[in-house]
């Protein structure tokens, strides 16, 4: 059987020689605490106590797809800034700041990061690790650029082929590691 009230942070809920904390709670000196507001749920039957949030933030989580800017390149890897996650129209809370290695580009062999990511690139990716960093991939058919920026005139890229871009202002092409979609998707 489950009691339930509401809580608020900093409000003691339980001990721990009676519950182990979990979701939404912490532990200080033997004393369960409640880390956000909601519903105190005290669960007898599995001697657990969590606060169950109305609204609770969107932590980002292994598995996640998520959407990003690429912040910078460099020879091994590419960071970005996780600016939404897929299917949810709340703010991302918690670190945002993320690593692609090399390796989880692309699924064949990635010697220049610059040749598949540049610097301002909107890409679709998924979450691999979270500690202790933020860790992405675009290996996946579905992930990587979703819209790309020209370089020289800042006009959008579209797409000529399966992973070319060409700029119709200016006339020039490069090459990334496009996801199926390019150019289908609203921002």
């Amino acid at each position: 059987m489950s009691k339930s009230r509401k809580v608020f942070p900093g409000d003691e809920i339980a001990v721990e020689e009676e519950y182990a904390a979990s979701d939404g709670t912490f532990v200080s000196d033997g004393k369960i605490y409640a880390s956000q507001i909601g519903d105190l749920v005290l669960d007898d039957d599995e001697y657990t106590a969590r606060v169950e949030s109305p609204n609770p933030p969107n932590i980002l989580k292994e598995g996640d797809i998520v959407y990003a800017v690429v912040a910078d390149i460099r020879k091994t890897m590419a960071t970005a800034d996780v600016v939404a996650k897929d299917g949810t129209e709340r703010q991302v809370g918690g670190e945002t700041y993320a690593t692609i290695h090399v390796s989880k580009i692309s699924p064949g062999y990635t010697e220049d990061v610059s040749k598949e990511l540049r610097k301002g690139d909107f890409i679709r990716a998924r979450v691999i690790g979270i500690k202790p960093s933020l860790q992405l991939t675009t290996k996946e058919e579905n992930l990587g650029v979703i819209r790309a920026l020209c370089s020289r005139c800042k006009e959008e890229f579209v797409r000529k082929g399966e992973n070319r871009l060409h700029c119709e202002e200016c006339n020039y092409t490069m090459s990334r590691k496009l996801a199926d979609d390019y150019g289908d998707v609203q921002i």
